[in-house]
């Protein structure tokens, strides 16, 4: 859960870089909590819990994984092909499961090589 805590809490940080691992684990519970609440959605007769959730967690989901692009040295506009239908789910499936960047890139430091928490950002 730290690494969920950890996404929601760079709300809207597009800069620097994310962890396969960070990008993964925020995923997962997310998807989790939706499956969960679109299930009490459906024996309740409301959408609006899972609605809520989705519109809440779009800009954090949005920031992470632009940040896990920038992990594997693309541009964050490379998000857009997630649009495409089929194609484009496959190609981010295949671009966020990559292996990251050794060392520094353009985006800033390897996370794998800075401490958990901190909000190293580059300039």
């Amino acid at each position: 859960m730290s690494w969920y805590f950890k996404v929601l809490g760079r709300y809207a940080v597009f800069g620097g870089r994310a962890r396969r691992k960070e990008y993964w684990m925020f995923t997962l519970v997310s998807s989790v909590i939706y499956l969960a609440l679109a299930f009490a959605d459906d024996r309740v007769g409301s959408e609006w819990p899972t609605l809520t959730y989705l519109f809440a967690t779009f800009l954090p989901s949005l920031a992470v994984t632009v940040r896990r692009l920038h992990d594997t040295d693309r541009s964050g506009w490379w998000v857009l092909v997630g649009a495409i239908p089929c194609a484009g789910f496959i190609a981010m499936l295949i671009f966020t499961a990559n292996e990251p960047t050794p060392g520094q890139n353009k985006y800033g430091p390897n996370p794998k090589e800075t401490p958990f928490f901190t909000d190293a950002v580059p300039h």
